[in-house]
């Protein structure tokens, strides 16, 4: 490959060669110029120059590594890159873009050499279907069944169930980073959450098993063995796919109202399920339905769970929603569906128990998630902030913008510590203990992960400003992250409710004689 020097490339100034300079190396623009999609005027203006920071001001550097190749026809003498020389590194050098464990020189009591590799190795899985799953999310398209096989091969999929569905895993799965199943924890699994919440296609990224880490639990908590063996086999392989369906046009946060009822047929062999469930992620495509409904009298206890699969009576019908329908949320109808007496998973008229069981795992599992995304956003924001100018300075050199990336990251840093110590523990505490003592410290955490995602989604707007409006270019991944954060504030449980479930659940504790 050539090497040439500035005055040389200065030459190559026509539309009939026109030469550019973009951090060290030169690319040739003649005949890119006419399909340019600024047109070719303003590409051409800039022929035998350095277009490195009029580059960076227009464009993300994955257009430059989609068309560079193509275009590059040698290196600046004697310059030095300007961008990171590594395109795609595993671990991010931007201030706050990692977790505290995560950075040079740091420490951390909680993480292990074992953390690290698995670390690493779901990082890079994440890079690779990263371009698959934009492309996705930009189309509105559900994941395919090739890509739940490749996370079920990986081993991702079990994962993010975690510790408890370790000991039953299929024969022949493999976990990433070499992990034993046996060393499996539920650090390993904050980590898999986490990653998955890196790559910012939100909608996607939950079409890729949303529906299974709050669907598959209760069935391997609470079903039969023989069936809770065979589904986790062809849902971790991902075979076949698994949705929770809790919720209602007439109930929401409020699971004790719903009104899906299932009635034993006359030989007692089946329910027969009638009624309807609204905004269930993955229910689009999924195979199975865990399934709140109605085997007794009004309120809590009446109220059993059963395992649906995909058949007779059974329709579902997609929902719109904001953040895209790569996700596959589902209105889902139950018209005379019969089930099994034996796919009832816990006890009958038990279902509530099973439910708020499950729902600290769920809460939890979204707080890892909300949280990665929303580190990301800030990222995104200081490598914005650190390019753009604005009156002749970067933004990053104005006391307004360095107070919004303080605040941001402030924010992000305190809830991640928390969530550090909530996951230990839960490796210290049995999922009974877990329900008992954790649900008020999860509710209240979800309740601040939300505020911070809330709060970094208003601040990266007005950093990135009328780009951040824009669903393409440099500002589509805050676009993004803006019309999605309203979701982990609702699913799981409105603000409202987990703050109202934290400090009720912490006055049951109060002591008597407490005064003042």
């Amino acid at each position: 490959m050539a090497t040439s020097g500035r005055s040389e490339v200065a030459r190559h100034n026509s539309a009939r060669d026109a030469l550019l300079i973009i951090d060290d190396k030169v690319y040739d623009v003649t005949k890119f110029a006419a399909m340019h999609p600024g047109g070719d005027r303003f590409l051409l203006e800039l022929a035998g120059h350095d277009a490195t920071r009029m580059f960076y001001s227009l464009h993300r550097k994955e257009v430059l590594e989609k068309f560079g190749e193509q275009l590059l026809v040698g290196t600046l003498a004697g310059s030095e890159p300007q961008a990171d020389p590594d395109s795609n590194p595993l671990l991010s050098r931007v201030p706050f873009a990692e977790n505290l464990w995560q950075r040079e020189a740091h420490s951390s009591p909680y993480y292990t050499d074992s953390h690290r590799r698995f670390q690493q190795a779901v990082r890079g899985f994440m890079r690779e279907i990263q371009s698959e799953a934009d492309q996705s999310e930009t189309e509105g398209r559900v994941p395919t069944a090739d890509m739940f096989r490749k996370l079920g091969d990986f081993g991702l999929l079990a994962c993010r169930i975690g510790p408890l569905c370790m000991a039953g895993l299929p024969k022949g799965t493999r976990l990433p980073g070499a992990v034993l199943p046996s060393e499996f924890d539920y650090f390993h699994e904050q980590i898999a959450h986490e990653e998955m919440g890196v790559i910012g296609t939100p909608s996607f990224t939950d079409g890729l098993g949303g529906g299974m880490v709050i669907g598959l639990p209760p069935v391997l908590q609470f079903g039969r063995p023989k069936l809770a063996q065979r589904v986790a086999a062809e849902v971790l392989s991902g075979r076949r796919q698994i949705a929770l369906a809790i919720s209602e046009p007439f109930a929401g946060s409020d699971v004790a109202a719903i009104k899906t009822t299932a009635t034993k047929s006359t030989d007692g062999r089946h329910y027969v399920v009638n009624g309807l469930k609204k905004w269930i992620t993955n229910g689009t495509f999924a195979h199975y339905f865990v399934t709140a409904v109605r085997t007794g009298g009004e309120g809590m206890r009446g109220i059993s769970l059963l395992l649906i699969e995909r058949g007779e009576g059974v329709t579902t019908e997609q929902i719109k929603v904001m953040y895209g329908s790569s996700a596959g949320t589902a209105l889902v109808t139950l018209d005379g569906v019969k089930v099994p007496v034996e796919n009832l998973l816990g006890e009958e008229n038990g279902g509530f128990r099973c439910i708020m069981y499950n729902f600290n795992h769920e809460r939890w599992l979204i707080c890892c998630g909300v949280l990665r995304g929303t580190r990301a956003m800030l990222e995104e924001c200081f490598k914005w902030a650190h390019q753009r100018e604005t009156f002749g300075d970067k933004l990053t050199d104005k006391p307004v913008i360095r107070a919004k990336l303080a605040r941001m990251a402030a924010g992000v840093d305190a809830a991640h510590a928390w969530l550090e110590c909530i996951t230990f523990q839960m490796t210290k505490m049995t999922y009974a203990e877990q329900a008992a003592y954790l649900a008020g410290p999860t509710a209240l955490h979800k309740l601040l992960t939300t505020r911070t995602a809330t709060m970094v989604a208003d601040e990266a707007c007005q950093i990135f400003g009328g780009r951040a409006l824009t669903q393409t270019g440099m500002g589509r991944f805050c676009e993004r992250f803006w019309r999605t954060v309203k979701f982990g504030a609702i699913l799981g449980g409105s603000e409202e409710i987990m703050a109202d479930l934290g400090i009720r659940q912490a006055l049951r504790n109060y002591p008597p004689q407490a005064r003042l």
